[in-house]
């Protein structure tokens, strides 16, 4: 099994940091990339390497005109990496293995990650976090860099062939209608594949009487954009966060011992997070946050009331790529 990198007119498309995470991911069939796949990586300045094939377009040219190009289906998915490459391997793992049986026949994708695009989310995220940030960041951000770099991500990816574009991080789905404005393919959203997973469970409240209680456990910056909330609220459910005592107490020291390579203390504050919530009588708890979503060990009792919201993209992905290469 071999990955493939995508040559253009006037681009090489390629990275050595990033490559090799990728010969790692080579070694190990559960990371390995199917020959159906397309890696579109660049350098730590943001930018393609430059090409040896002398000047040209600075946008590629659609797969549709390159004949035989695997990116010329119609089920190809586009996606713009996450705020980690380790979140965003993690979503890849659910593609591959849930969109094949035998890792070598899955969904074919073309995938963007871009190392200076996450630290400018990454210092969105802290600014929320007065321990880990300057007090500029605290006071002030201005979100429209990050914005205009995701549509112009969002764009490539287009004009690459891709026929849906997802984004398997949560707090970009911050800026998901200003990034998914104008796309030319359907742009899946994350808390609306969560929330339509959730009314197709038929879940029964808790307590009688009351509307069906959901939890949503994430940071302070993704819990301030309210989407997740504004897409549960559609579906008729009644949305429960941390009070301002649990995120002070739990959430916001899980995700600074995580910082200081604590896990075990984070893993610790996260599990009393998470059972303030449940004892607020909600059925599931939306572990919303990058960082959180792997502490937890697989055998934790409290994982069977949380819900990973990159298990719902992928299978929203999946079932939407599905349909495309049927024709419906």
């Amino acid at each position: 099994m071999s990955f493939h990198t995508l040559s253009f007119a006037s681009h090489v498309l390629g990275c050595g940091d990033i490559n090799r995470n990728l010969y790692k991911a080579r070694l190990s069939p559960a990371l390995a990339i199917p020959p159906s796949s397309t890696l579109l990586l660049v350098d730590e300045t943001g930018k393609f390497p430059e090409s040896k094939k002398g000047p040209g377009s600075n946008a590629p040219s659609r797969s549709s005109d390159n004949p035989g190009s695997v990116l010329g289906r119609s089920n190809t998915v586009g996606i713009l990496g996450g705020v980690s490459a380790d979140s965003t391997l993690s979503f890849l793992r659910k593609l591959v293995n849930w969109s094949s049986s035998d890792g070598e026949s899955s969904l074919p994708f073309v995938l963007y990650s871009d190392p200076v695009l996450n630290k400018e989310i990454l210092s969105h995220d802290r600014s929320y976090f007065p321990s880990l940030s300057s007090k500029s960041e605290c006071t002030k951000f201005d979100p429209t860099p990050i914005v205009e770099n995701l549509q112009n991500k969002r764009a490539l990816l287009e004009n690459s062939g891709a026929c849906c574009i997802v984004m398997p991080c949560n707090i970009l789905h911050s800026w998901h209608d200003e990034v998914s404005k104008g796309c030319s393919v359907p742009f899946l959203n994350m808390a609306e594949a969560v929330a339509r997973e959730l009314k197709e469970a038929k879940l029964k409240p808790l307590e009688a009487g009351s509307r069906l209680r959901i939890g949503v456990l994430a940071t302070d910056a993704t819990l301030t954009a309210g989407f997740y909330q504004e897409k549960l609220q559609n579906e008729g459910f009644e949305v429960v966060l941390p009070d301002k005592a649990t995120m002070d107490h739990a959430v916001i020291p899980a995700i600074e011992a995580l910082n200081r390579k604590d896990r075990e203390g984070a893993c610790n504050l996260l599990r009393i997070a998470l059972q303030v919530l449940l004892v607020r009588a909600v059925n599931s708890v939306i572990l919303a946050s990058d960082d959180m979503r792997d502490l937890l060990p697989q055998d934790d009792p409290l994982l069977k009331k949380c819900i990973d919201p990159m298990d719902a993209l992928a299978r929203s992905t999946i079932k939407w790529a599905q349909s495309a290469e049927k024709g419906t």
